[in-house]
Protein backbone atom coordinates (compact mmCIF):
# COMPACT_ATOMS: atom_id res chain seq x y z
CA UNK A 1 0.00 0.00 0.00
CA UNK A 2 1.60 3.27 -0.81
CA UNK A 3 1.42 6.12 1.14
CA UNK A 4 2.67 8.37 -1.57
CA UNK A 5 0.97 11.89 -1.37
CA UNK A 6 0.18 11.65 1.98
CA UNK A 7 1.48 14.12 4.35
CA UNK A 8 2.87 13.12 8.06
CA UNK A 9 -0.54 13.47 9.83
CA UNK A 10 -2.30 11.36 7.08
CA UNK A 11 0.54 8.67 7.24
CA UNK A 12 -0.19 8.75 11.19
CA UNK A 13 -4.25 8.85 11.13
CA UNK A 14 -3.66 6.02 8.31
CA UNK A 15 -1.88 3.98 10.27
CA UNK A 16 -2.82 3.89 13.51
CA UNK A 17 -6.64 4.31 12.57
CA UNK A 18 -6.11 0.99 10.20
CA UNK A 19 -4.30 -0.39 13.44
CA UNK A 20 -7.23 0.18 15.84
CA UNK A 21 -9.85 -1.47 13.59
CA UNK A 22 -7.78 -3.97 13.02
CA UNK A 23 -7.28 -4.56 16.52
CA UNK A 24 -10.84 -4.52 16.67
CA UNK A 25 -12.10 -6.83 13.91
CA UNK A 26 -9.50 -9.11 15.10
CA UNK A 27 -11.01 -9.64 18.35
CA UNK A 28 -14.29 -10.03 16.58
CA UNK A 29 -13.21 -12.67 14.27
CA UNK A 30 -10.71 -15.17 16.33
CA UNK A 31 -13.75 -17.10 18.19
CA UNK A 32 -15.24 -18.36 14.45
CA UNK A 33 -12.53 -21.14 13.70
CA UNK A 34 -12.78 -22.19 17.66
CA UNK A 35 -16.16 -21.59 19.21
CA UNK A 36 -17.58 -24.73 17.51
CA UNK A 37 -15.50 -26.94 19.42
CA UNK A 38 -14.60 -24.93 22.80
CA UNK A 39 -18.54 -23.95 22.92
CA UNK A 40 -19.57 -27.80 23.74
CA UNK A 41 -17.54 -27.40 26.86
CA UNK A 42 -20.02 -24.58 28.43
CA UNK A 43 -22.96 -24.94 30.32
CA UNK A 44 -25.56 -24.78 28.48
CA UNK A 45 -24.19 -25.68 25.36
CA UNK A 46 -26.82 -26.68 22.17
CA UNK A 47 -26.10 -25.70 18.96
CA UNK A 48 -28.45 -22.46 18.15
CA UNK A 49 -26.88 -21.22 21.14
CA UNK A 50 -23.33 -21.75 19.46
CA UNK A 51 -24.59 -19.92 16.95
CA UNK A 52 -26.20 -17.03 18.94
CA UNK A 53 -22.96 -16.82 20.38
CA UNK A 54 -20.94 -16.55 17.05
CA UNK A 55 -23.18 -14.00 15.56
CA UNK A 56 -24.69 -11.95 18.33
CA UNK A 57 -22.34 -8.85 18.22
CA UNK A 58 -23.73 -8.24 14.67
CA UNK A 59 -26.99 -7.75 16.39
CA UNK A 60 -25.97 -4.94 18.49
CA UNK A 61 -22.81 -3.59 15.70
CA UNK A 62 -26.46 -3.26 13.46
CA UNK A 63 -28.37 -1.22 15.74
CA UNK A 64 -25.71 0.78 17.42
CA UNK A 65 -23.34 1.82 14.11
CA UNK A 66 -24.97 4.52 12.59
CA UNK A 67 -26.32 6.31 15.88
CA UNK A 68 -22.45 5.91 16.77
CA UNK A 69 -21.61 7.62 13.67
CA UNK A 70 -23.73 10.45 14.55
CA UNK A 71 -23.28 10.84 18.61
CA UNK A 72 -19.45 10.97 17.09
CA UNK A 73 -20.77 14.49 15.04
CA UNK A 74 -22.03 15.74 18.03
CA UNK A 75 -19.91 14.66 21.25
CA UNK A 76 -16.69 14.56 18.89
CA UNK A 77 -14.82 11.48 17.49
CA UNK A 78 -12.37 10.56 19.98
CA UNK A 79 -14.81 10.28 23.04
CA UNK A 80 -17.23 7.72 20.81
CA UNK A 81 -14.74 6.09 19.63
CA UNK A 82 -13.12 5.16 23.47
CA UNK A 83 -16.41 4.76 24.64
CA UNK A 84 -17.24 1.70 22.20
CA UNK A 85 -13.57 0.42 22.88
CA UNK A 86 -14.28 0.55 26.60
CA UNK A 87 -18.00 -1.48 25.90
CA UNK A 88 -15.97 -3.90 23.66
CA UNK A 89 -13.26 -4.92 26.69
CA UNK A 90 -16.08 -4.66 28.85
CA UNK A 91 -17.84 -7.56 26.92
CA UNK A 92 -14.40 -8.99 26.46
CA UNK A 93 -14.23 -9.39 30.46
CA UNK A 94 -17.96 -10.84 30.54
CA UNK A 95 -16.97 -13.29 27.62
CA UNK A 96 -13.44 -14.77 29.66
CA UNK A 97 -14.97 -14.98 32.84
CA UNK A 98 -18.39 -16.81 31.80
CA UNK A 99 -18.45 -20.51 32.11
CA UNK A 100 -22.17 -20.58 30.63
CA UNK A 101 -22.75 -20.17 26.79
CA UNK A 102 -25.12 -17.41 27.97
CA UNK A 103 -22.58 -15.44 29.92
CA UNK A 104 -20.34 -15.82 26.61
CA UNK A 105 -23.45 -14.75 24.51
CA UNK A 106 -23.64 -11.55 26.51
CA UNK A 107 -20.08 -10.87 26.08
CA UNK A 108 -20.78 -11.03 22.43
CA UNK A 109 -23.60 -9.00 22.61
CA UNK A 110 -21.60 -6.31 24.81
CA UNK A 111 -18.67 -5.97 22.04
CA UNK A 112 -21.15 -5.52 19.41
CA UNK A 113 -22.26 -2.34 21.20
CA UNK A 114 -18.82 -1.03 20.94
CA UNK A 115 -20.21 0.09 17.31
CA UNK A 116 -17.25 2.71 16.27
CA UNK A 117 -16.43 1.77 12.47
CA UNK A 118 -18.57 4.87 11.27
CA UNK A 119 -17.07 6.94 14.02
CA UNK A 120 -12.97 6.09 13.05
CA UNK A 121 -13.46 6.14 9.67
CA UNK A 122 -15.63 9.70 9.97
CA UNK A 123 -12.21 10.87 11.98
CA UNK A 124 -9.91 9.33 9.26
CA UNK A 125 -12.18 11.78 6.92
CA UNK A 126 -11.76 14.45 9.39
CA UNK A 127 -7.93 13.63 9.19
CA UNK A 128 -7.07 13.39 5.51
CA UNK A 129 -7.32 16.55 2.47
CA UNK A 130 -10.32 15.26 0.05
CA UNK A 131 -7.68 14.32 -2.66
CA UNK A 132 -6.13 11.67 -0.33
CA UNK A 133 -8.70 10.38 1.55
CA UNK A 134 -9.13 7.23 -0.52
CA UNK A 135 -6.22 6.21 -0.13
CA UNK A 136 -6.39 6.92 3.77
CA UNK A 137 -9.60 4.74 3.40
CA UNK A 138 -8.13 2.10 1.25
CA UNK A 139 -5.16 1.80 4.36
CA UNK A 140 -8.34 0.94 6.81
CA UNK A 141 -9.68 -1.24 4.15
CA UNK A 142 -6.61 -3.41 3.63
CA UNK A 143 -6.36 -4.16 7.37
CA UNK A 144 -9.29 -5.23 7.93
CA UNK A 145 -8.70 -7.79 5.59
CA UNK A 146 -5.55 -8.91 7.01
CA UNK A 147 -7.01 -9.13 10.50
CA UNK A 148 -9.52 -11.56 9.23
CA UNK A 149 -6.66 -13.58 8.07
CA UNK A 150 -4.62 -12.93 11.05
CA UNK A 151 -7.57 -14.40 13.16
CA UNK A 152 -8.11 -17.63 11.58
CA UNK A 153 -4.92 -18.33 11.72
CA UNK A 154 -3.53 -17.33 16.24
CA UNK A 155 -7.51 -17.88 16.95
CA UNK A 156 -6.83 -21.55 17.06
CA UNK A 157 -3.46 -21.29 18.53
CA UNK A 158 -4.46 -19.18 21.19
CA UNK A 159 -7.00 -21.12 22.40
CA UNK A 160 -5.27 -24.17 22.57
CA UNK A 161 -2.38 -22.72 24.58
CA UNK A 162 -5.35 -20.59 26.86
CA UNK A 163 -8.61 -22.01 26.32
CA UNK A 164 -11.34 -20.24 25.43
CA UNK A 165 -11.14 -18.04 28.53
CA UNK A 166 -7.25 -16.88 27.64
CA UNK A 167 -8.79 -16.04 24.02
CA UNK A 168 -11.20 -13.55 25.54
CA UNK A 169 -8.69 -12.31 28.04
CA UNK A 170 -6.22 -11.83 25.39
CA UNK A 171 -8.97 -10.11 23.28
CA UNK A 172 -9.27 -7.67 26.22
CA UNK A 173 -5.71 -6.97 25.80
CA UNK A 174 -5.36 -6.17 22.47
CA UNK A 175 -8.17 -3.70 23.21
CA UNK A 176 -6.36 -1.77 25.82
CA UNK A 177 -3.89 -1.07 22.89
CA UNK A 178 -6.50 -0.48 20.70
CA UNK A 179 -7.61 2.66 23.53
CA UNK A 180 -3.79 3.34 24.48
CA UNK A 181 -3.31 4.22 20.62
CA UNK A 182 -6.84 6.54 19.79
CA UNK A 183 -5.04 8.22 23.67
CA UNK A 184 -1.61 9.08 22.59
CA UNK A 185 -0.97 8.08 18.75
CA UNK A 186 -3.89 9.16 16.96
CA UNK A 187 -3.65 12.57 15.91
CA UNK A 188 -6.51 15.10 17.83
CA UNK A 189 -8.82 16.34 14.93
CA UNK A 190 -9.07 20.13 14.28
CA UNK A 191 -11.32 19.97 11.04
CA UNK A 192 -14.96 17.94 10.06
CA UNK A 193 -14.97 16.25 6.72
CA UNK A 194 -18.52 17.39 5.20
CA UNK A 195 -21.08 15.23 7.32
CA UNK A 196 -22.80 13.99 4.15
CA UNK A 197 -19.43 11.61 2.95
CA UNK A 198 -18.72 10.21 6.44
CA UNK A 199 -21.46 10.52 8.87
CA UNK A 200 -25.54 8.92 8.27
CA UNK A 201 -27.97 11.35 7.76
CA UNK A 202 -30.94 9.94 9.24
CA UNK A 203 -33.70 11.95 6.98
CA UNK A 204 -31.90 10.18 3.85
CA UNK A 205 -31.72 6.97 4.73
CA UNK A 206 -35.53 5.68 3.86
CA UNK A 207 -35.13 6.63 0.00
CA UNK A 208 -31.59 5.14 0.15
CA UNK A 209 -33.10 1.86 1.37
CA UNK A 210 -35.43 1.59 -1.31
CA UNK A 211 -33.23 2.33 -3.48
CA UNK A 212 -32.88 -0.52 -6.39
CA UNK A 213 -29.19 -0.65 -7.37
CA UNK A 214 -27.96 -0.46 -3.40
CA UNK A 215 -30.46 -2.52 -1.94
CA UNK A 216 -28.73 -5.36 -4.29
CA UNK A 217 -25.31 -4.34 -2.64
CA UNK A 218 -26.79 -4.46 1.04
CA UNK A 219 -28.43 -7.74 0.39
CA UNK A 220 -25.26 -9.27 -1.27
CA UNK A 221 -23.60 -8.28 1.69
CA UNK A 222 -26.16 -9.62 4.23
CA UNK A 223 -25.99 -13.12 2.22
CA UNK A 224 -22.13 -13.09 2.17
CA UNK A 225 -21.74 -12.37 5.87
CA UNK A 226 -24.45 -14.80 6.98
CA UNK A 227 -23.16 -17.83 5.12
CA UNK A 228 -19.45 -16.75 6.43
CA UNK A 229 -20.73 -16.80 10.08
CA UNK A 230 -23.24 -19.96 9.40
CA UNK A 231 -20.38 -22.06 8.23
CA UNK A 232 -18.10 -21.48 10.93
CA UNK A 233 -21.11 -22.78 13.30
CA UNK A 234 -20.03 -26.42 11.75
CA UNK A 235 -16.79 -26.02 9.64
CA UNK A 236 -13.98 -26.64 12.52
CA UNK A 237 -15.71 -29.94 13.85
CA UNK A 238 -15.57 -31.07 9.72
CA UNK A 239 -11.78 -30.40 9.96
CA UNK A 240 -11.56 -32.59 13.01
CA UNK A 241 -13.60 -35.29 11.81
CA UNK A 242 -11.79 -35.39 8.80
CA UNK A 243 -8.28 -35.69 11.02
CA UNK A 244 -6.83 -32.58 11.55
CA UNK A 245 -6.90 -31.57 15.51
CA UNK A 246 -8.03 -27.90 16.43
CA UNK A 247 -4.27 -26.77 17.35
CA UNK A 248 -2.98 -27.67 13.84
CA UNK A 249 -6.28 -25.84 11.80
CA UNK A 250 -3.61 -22.57 11.28
CA UNK A 251 -1.72 -25.21 9.46
CA UNK A 252 -4.75 -25.23 6.94
CA UNK A 253 -6.14 -21.80 7.04
CA UNK A 254 -2.61 -20.22 6.41
CA UNK A 255 -2.62 -21.49 3.11
CA UNK A 256 -6.18 -21.83 2.10
CA UNK A 257 -6.61 -17.93 3.02
CA UNK A 258 -2.98 -17.24 1.01
CA UNK A 259 -4.28 -19.19 -1.90
CA UNK A 260 -7.18 -17.69 -2.18
CA UNK A 261 -5.77 -14.04 -2.47
CA UNK A 262 -3.80 -15.31 -5.10
CA UNK A 263 -6.84 -17.20 -6.51
CA UNK A 264 -8.77 -13.68 -6.76
CA UNK A 265 -6.38 -11.79 -8.62
CA UNK A 266 -7.36 -13.33 -12.34
CA UNK A 267 -11.17 -12.01 -10.93
CA UNK A 268 -9.30 -8.66 -10.21
CA UNK A 269 -7.66 -8.42 -13.73
CA UNK A 270 -10.27 -9.44 -15.89
CA UNK A 271 -12.89 -6.90 -14.04
CA UNK A 272 -10.66 -3.97 -14.40
CA UNK A 273 -8.51 -4.17 -17.58
CA UNK A 274 -11.30 -6.02 -19.19
CA UNK A 275 -13.45 -3.79 -18.25
CA UNK A 276 -15.48 -6.90 -17.21
CA UNK A 277 -16.91 -5.62 -13.58
CA UNK A 278 -20.52 -6.58 -13.20
CA UNK A 279 -19.62 -9.97 -15.20
CA UNK A 280 -17.02 -10.61 -12.82
CA UNK A 281 -19.14 -9.84 -9.73
CA UNK A 282 -21.42 -12.28 -10.68
CA UNK A 283 -18.86 -14.98 -11.49
CA UNK A 284 -17.77 -14.61 -7.84
CA UNK A 285 -21.33 -15.17 -6.29
CA UNK A 286 -21.72 -18.34 -8.51
CA UNK A 287 -18.29 -19.32 -7.39
CA UNK A 288 -19.41 -19.01 -3.37
CA UNK A 289 -22.31 -20.38 -4.53
CA UNK A 290 -20.98 -23.78 -5.94
CA UNK A 291 -18.37 -23.61 -3.40
CA UNK A 292 -21.27 -24.00 -0.93
CA UNK A 293 -23.17 -26.54 -2.82
CA UNK A 294 -20.35 -29.12 -3.08
CA UNK A 295 -19.33 -28.67 0.44
CA UNK A 296 -23.24 -29.63 1.20
CA UNK A 297 -23.03 -32.62 -1.85
CA UNK A 298 -19.38 -34.23 -1.56
CA UNK A 299 -17.74 -35.99 1.15
CA UNK A 300 -15.88 -34.35 3.81
CA UNK A 301 -12.42 -35.51 3.24
CA UNK A 302 -9.81 -33.00 4.29
CA UNK A 303 -8.50 -32.82 0.64
CA UNK A 304 -12.17 -31.94 -0.67
CA UNK A 305 -12.68 -29.44 2.64
CA UNK A 306 -9.46 -27.53 1.66
CA UNK A 307 -10.27 -27.28 -1.96
CA UNK A 308 -13.87 -25.68 -1.30
CA UNK A 309 -12.56 -23.92 1.37
CA UNK A 310 -10.09 -22.13 -0.59
CA UNK A 311 -12.92 -21.50 -3.76
CA UNK A 312 -15.23 -20.28 -1.00
CA UNK A 313 -12.32 -17.61 0.49
CA UNK A 314 -11.78 -16.61 -3.31
CA UNK A 315 -14.73 -15.75 -3.74
CA UNK A 316 -15.55 -14.22 -0.34
CA UNK A 317 -12.05 -12.05 -0.67
CA UNK A 318 -12.70 -10.75 -3.99
CA UNK A 319 -16.76 -9.71 -3.10
CA UNK A 320 -15.74 -8.57 0.36
CA UNK A 321 -12.97 -5.61 -1.42
CA UNK A 322 -15.18 -5.00 -4.34
CA UNK A 323 -18.43 -4.49 -2.76
CA UNK A 324 -17.28 -0.92 -0.79
CA UNK A 325 -15.93 0.25 -4.21
CA UNK A 326 -19.05 -0.31 -6.22
CA UNK A 327 -21.10 1.35 -3.25
CA UNK A 328 -18.89 4.12 -3.22
CA UNK A 329 -19.05 4.84 -6.90
CA UNK A 330 -23.17 4.39 -7.12
CA UNK A 331 -23.44 6.22 -3.98
CA UNK A 332 -25.57 9.43 -5.06
CA UNK A 333 -23.57 12.54 -4.55
CA UNK A 334 -23.18 13.46 -0.74
CA UNK A 335 -24.70 11.03 1.05
CA UNK A 336 -22.06 8.48 1.23
CA UNK A 337 -21.54 7.98 4.59
CA UNK A 338 -25.42 6.76 4.95
CA UNK A 339 -25.41 4.76 2.25
CA UNK A 340 -22.08 3.28 4.10
CA UNK A 341 -24.16 2.84 7.49
CA UNK A 342 -26.80 0.97 5.63
CA UNK A 343 -24.26 -1.37 4.23
CA UNK A 344 -22.41 -2.07 7.67
CA UNK A 345 -25.71 -2.48 9.00
CA UNK A 346 -26.54 -4.55 6.54
CA UNK A 347 -23.23 -6.81 6.97
CA UNK A 348 -23.94 -7.01 10.52
CA UNK A 349 -27.37 -8.40 10.92
CA UNK A 350 -26.04 -11.01 8.14
CA UNK A 351 -23.12 -12.02 10.35
CA UNK A 352 -26.35 -12.31 13.27
CA UNK A 353 -28.71 -13.99 10.95
CA UNK A 354 -26.02 -16.52 10.13
CA UNK A 355 -25.20 -17.88 13.34
CA UNK A 356 -28.58 -18.23 14.36
CA UNK A 357 -29.91 -19.61 10.99
CA UNK A 358 -26.79 -21.94 11.27
CA UNK A 359 -27.40 -22.55 14.98
CA UNK A 360 -30.80 -23.74 14.53
CA UNK A 361 -30.43 -25.38 11.34
CA UNK A 362 -27.75 -27.69 13.17
CA UNK A 363 -30.16 -28.68 15.83
CA UNK A 364 -33.13 -29.26 13.50
CA UNK A 365 -31.69 -31.25 10.73
CA UNK A 366 -27.85 -31.48 10.64
CA UNK A 367 -24.75 -29.86 10.50
CA UNK A 368 -24.24 -30.82 6.72
CA UNK A 369 -27.67 -29.03 5.87
CA UNK A 370 -26.52 -25.97 6.32
CA UNK A 371 -24.40 -25.42 3.65
CA UNK A 372 -27.09 -26.20 1.26
CA UNK A 373 -29.43 -23.50 2.69
CA UNK A 374 -26.74 -21.37 2.32
CA UNK A 375 -26.13 -22.14 -1.41
CA UNK A 376 -29.67 -21.29 -1.97
CA UNK A 377 -28.92 -17.91 -0.78
CA UNK A 378 -26.38 -17.69 -2.96
CA UNK A 379 -28.70 -18.42 -5.69
CA UNK A 380 -30.76 -15.68 -4.85
CA UNK A 381 -28.08 -13.41 -4.84
CA UNK A 382 -26.65 -14.39 -7.96
CA UNK A 383 -29.72 -13.81 -9.63
CA UNK A 384 -29.99 -10.09 -7.94
CA UNK A 385 -26.71 -9.62 -9.60
CA UNK A 386 -27.88 -9.72 -13.29
CA UNK A 387 -30.09 -6.85 -12.12
CA UNK A 388 -27.07 -4.72 -11.45
CA UNK A 389 -26.52 -1.84 -13.89
CA UNK A 390 -22.80 -1.28 -15.65
CA UNK A 391 -20.73 0.67 -13.63
CA UNK A 392 -19.58 4.07 -14.98
CA UNK A 393 -15.73 5.03 -13.79
CA UNK A 394 -16.17 7.98 -11.66
CA UNK A 395 -14.49 10.13 -8.69
CA UNK A 396 -16.32 12.16 -5.28
CA UNK A 397 -15.37 15.17 -4.55
CA UNK A 398 -16.39 17.76 -1.67
CA UNK A 399 -16.02 21.30 -2.62
CA UNK A 400 -16.69 24.20 -0.75
CA UNK A 401 -19.02 27.23 -1.73
CA UNK A 402 -20.18 30.43 -1.01
CA UNK A 403 -24.40 29.78 -1.83
CA UNK A 404 -26.68 30.58 1.11
CA UNK A 405 -29.74 30.09 -0.52
CA UNK A 406 -32.25 27.40 -2.16
CA UNK A 407 -32.99 29.30 -5.04
CA UNK A 408 -29.02 29.90 -5.97
CA UNK A 409 -28.34 26.48 -5.17
CA UNK A 410 -30.55 24.42 -7.45
CA UNK A 411 -29.67 26.86 -10.37
CA UNK A 412 -25.82 26.18 -9.56
CA UNK A 413 -26.64 22.87 -9.26
CA UNK A 414 -28.10 23.07 -12.31
CA UNK A 415 -25.58 24.67 -14.60
CA UNK A 416 -23.14 22.29 -13.22
CA UNK A 417 -25.16 19.00 -13.83
CA UNK A 418 -25.05 20.34 -17.67
CA UNK A 419 -21.22 20.96 -17.56
CA UNK A 420 -18.74 18.39 -19.17
CA UNK A 421 -17.50 15.02 -17.06
CA UNK A 422 -20.49 16.14 -14.23
CA UNK A 423 -22.19 12.99 -13.35
CA UNK A 424 -24.58 14.43 -10.57
CA UNK A 425 -23.67 17.51 -8.19
CA UNK A 426 -25.29 18.04 -4.91
CA UNK A 427 -25.54 21.42 -3.02
CA UNK A 428 -26.12 21.74 0.70
CA UNK A 429 -25.76 25.68 1.14
CA UNK A 430 -26.10 25.16 5.09
CA UNK A 431 -23.31 23.09 4.94
CA UNK A 432 -21.11 25.47 2.53
CA UNK A 433 -20.67 22.15 0.72
CA UNK A 434 -20.91 20.96 -2.97
CA UNK A 435 -21.37 17.25 -3.69
CA UNK A 436 -20.09 16.35 -7.11
CA UNK A 437 -19.41 12.68 -9.10
CA UNK A 438 -17.67 13.47 -11.90
CA UNK A 439 -15.32 11.66 -14.74
CA UNK A 440 -12.13 12.96 -13.75
CA UNK A 441 -11.29 12.70 -17.65
CA UNK A 442 -13.44 15.30 -18.66
CA UNK A 443 -14.34 17.28 -15.93
CA UNK A 444 -13.05 20.83 -15.71
CA UNK A 445 -12.46 21.54 -12.19
CA UNK A 446 -11.29 24.79 -12.15
CA UNK A 447 -14.48 26.16 -13.62
CA UNK A 448 -16.47 24.27 -11.23
CA UNK A 449 -14.63 25.81 -8.61
CA UNK A 450 -15.43 29.71 -10.02
CA UNK A 451 -19.19 28.88 -10.52
CA UNK A 452 -19.10 27.62 -7.08
CA UNK A 453 -17.82 30.77 -5.61
CA UNK A 454 -19.43 33.30 -8.46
Amino acid sequence: MSASGLNSIEKKAAFSLASVFGLRMLGLFMILPVFAIYGEQLIGYSPIWIGLAIGAYGLTQALLQIPMGILSDKFGRKPVILAGLVMFLVGSVVAAMSDTIYGVVLGRALQGMGAIASAILALAADLSREEQRPKVMATIGMFIGVSFTVAMIIGPIVAQAFGLSGLFWFIAILTVFAMLTIQFVVPNSINTAPKGDNVALPSKLGSLVRDGQLSRLNAGVFILHMALTACFVTLPKQFVASGLMLEQHWQLYLPTLLGSFFLMVPFMIMAIKKQKEKQMFSAAVALLTTALLLLWYLPTSLTTLVVLVMMFFTAFNYLEATMPSILSRIAPAGVKGSVMGIYSSSQFLGAFAGGMLGGFIAGEFGEQTIFVVMSAFGLVWLLLTFGMKPLKKSKAYSLTTNIVSDEKAREVAQKLSEMPGVIEATIMHDEAVAYLKVDDKLVDLPGIKSLLNS
